[in-house]
């Protein structure tokens, strides 16, 4: 997202004149020309010969590794994309070569919906399928999701994930939210001040997997080929800091901003979107509570957030999801980052839940093939968001492994402590999902057991490096920013709270290109972490803040510690 773009989130209302809406029926006569890459593959009619059969099935292979375990497959369209269709007879043989293909494989297939064409002398009508292939890939246990859950104080954002992962609607009085809460004073003031992660899996067929149908998360993971992990991050502005760490620490793949139906853009929302997009993560809108206002009022909040949307400051275009037909298809154009789309549900009724919950279900992976395979080649990285001590193990730490892989017995480097050094240990169990695992990779959450250090001895924004890496932290470095709100202006000697990735801290701007920066412009600083150094890359995003002011950007150069204090 440009930066430019986003100054309206942070300052002053910026409403779009433009009151359109974009509107999505049925699938067109023609789709988009098929690309040779990506996990989308067009078949006319599939030949079900045995030397064709061969050729399929590497075919079909490599499109789940585009897909990261999913493909989808068009059956009756022609490489051009148009909807030439089949008869039932051909269109039967094709659906059980495909059947074939997967079973090869060991995928499971899934029809997600189909087009009836009509011949032109109107005496013969013709079908195309749409059809979803999953496997998980040979190095995971399933296909894997992170969703941040966005959105202002008493939204439902935790209501929401009660009914997804539970199986039972709310009763209006929020009994549906309890089982997240991790704390008394959440369970009391029915807010939420942690962050909280909740799990929803899916089957080979598409069917939800989750706690009423299983009593444990261990049985959940056993019977999902696909498992979303769903983040719930805190509403009200006083836990501000908390949300931005989850947001930024978690590095979800996609993002869902919760809206009150009765109440509206209030309080946090904007802001929420904000971070999002400067983070560079899609978002899709879940309007909630539509049981509890009247249709005028509801179509209010609908217009109130295309209108944000639309905005210079967002630049997306807004699909109300109100059929099956379009939950598909704003699930497979997501990651284009063009679209948002509006869902309309009520946890009471359960009205529209079903079409949620078909989209989550169709939700692409969010790193591409390659990009997943180069990071898991790299030189491990594990970067530290949570820490325990846990009876009769010892130490445990929690978070993402952002680069390389992690084998339980391996020896790697922990740090920066706070004189910039790090030290040796030895992992001795990891567990993923509550489950023990050998091998954990990039893009993965996990937890590790670690040898021969203390709880004391840690904190949140460590990595965890391989032996083989030499390991550069930094007090001082430098980046380009963008202010995104600021009452007067930024000048040397301004403090502000960092984020980039798991590490917070307060930092002073000690030089800047230019006598001050203000509102919506850019900048060249050099910041200086106040406390102690920090592990962080070049190219990592940032964001900072200080009270109403507001600002993101990007690292271009640190300077290792050593050289500051020589």
């Amino acid at each position: 997202m440009d930066m430019d773009h986003l100054v309206s989130m942070f300052g002053p209302d910026s409403d779009s004149e433009d009151d359109s809406t974009v509107a999505m029926g049925e699938l067109p006569a023609a789709l988009p020309p098929e690309e040779e890459e990506g996990n989308v593959e067009y078949k006319l009619k599939l030949d079900p010969s045995a030397f064709r059969m061969e050729h399929l099935v590497t075919q079909m292979k490599w499109r789940l590794e585009e897909g990261n375990g999913e493909a989808i497959y068009e059956i009756g369209v022609e490489d051009n994309g148009f909807l030439a269709g089949l008869s039932d007879s051909d269109l039967e043989t094709s659906l059980s070569t495909l059947r074939k293909m997967a079973d090869r494989l060991g995928a499971s297939t899934e029809i997600l919906r189909e087009k009836v064409i009509d011949d032109e002398d109107g005496t013969e009508k013709k079908r195309a399928l749409e059809v979803l292939v999953r496997k998980v890939p040979d190095d995971q246990q399933f296909i894997d999701l992170k969703i941040a859950v966005l959105g202002n104080v008493e939204v439902g954002k935790s209501t929401i994930l009660g009914v997804l992962t539970q199986g039972e609607l709310d009763n209006g009085r929020g009994r549906a939210r309890l089982n997240l809460f991790r704390h008394l004073h959440e369970i009391q003031s029915g807010r939420t001040s942690s962050i909280s992660y909740e799990i929803l899996g899916f089957d080979g067929n598409g069917k939800v997997v989750n706690y009423n149908a299983c009593r444990t998360v261990e049985e959940i993971c056993e019977k999902s080929n696909k498992l979303i992990t769903l983040i719930d991050l805190a509403g009200h502005h006083k836990y501000l800091k908390t949300t931005i760490f989850g947001l930024t620490g978690n590095s979800p793949d996609f993002a869902m901003l919760v809206v009150s139906a009765n109440t509206g853009i209030a309080g946090t929302t904007r802001e929420h979107l904000g971070y999002a997009l400067a983070l560079d993560v899609p978002v899709f809108v879940v309007v909630n509570k539509i049981d509890m206002c009247h249709t005028s009022v509801l179509e209010k909040t609908l217009r109130q957030l295309e209108q944000i949307l639309k905005s210079p400051g967002v630049k997306k275009i807004p699909i109300r999801i109100e059929t099956s037909d379009d939950a598909i298809t704003a699930a497979s154009g997501l990651d284009s980052r063009k679209i948002t789309p509006i869902f309309m549900v009520s946890c009471v009724t359960g009205e529209n839940l079903d079409l949620l919950t078909q989209f989550l279900n169709i939700l692409p992976p969010g790193t591409p093939h390659l990009e997943r395979e180069k990071l898991a080649q790299d030189l491990t990285e594990f970067q530290i968001d949570e820490l325990f001590s846990v009876p009769n193990v010892g130490t445990v730490v929690g978070g993402i492994i952002q680069r390389g892989s992690i084998r339980q017995g391996q020896h790697l480097l922990l740090g920066p402590s706070d004189d910039g050094s790090f030290r040796n240990v030895k992992v001795r169990t990891v567990h993923r999902n509550r489950l023990p695992c050998r091998l954990i990779q990039a893009g993965q959450a996990a937890c590790i057991a670690i040898n021969d250090i203390g709880r004391e001895e840690l904190r949140k924004g460590m990595v965890l490096v391989c032996k083989d890496s030499t390991p550069d932290c930094c007090i001082e470095f430098e980046a380009d920013v963008y202010v995104l709100f600021h009452s007067r202006h930024i000048t040397v000697g301004f403090q502000t709270t960092i984020h980039i990735g798991t590490v917070c801290q307060t930092a002073v701007i000690t030089h800047i290109d230019r006598p001050h920066i203000k509102t919506n412009e850019k900048a060249q600083v050099t910041f200086t972490f106040k406390f102690k150094p920090e592990h962080i890359r070049v190219g990592s995003r940032l964001l900072f803040r200080d009270g109403k002011s507001k600002g993101m950007g990007e690292v271009t150069k640190i300077k290792p510690y050593e050289y500051v204090n020589r």
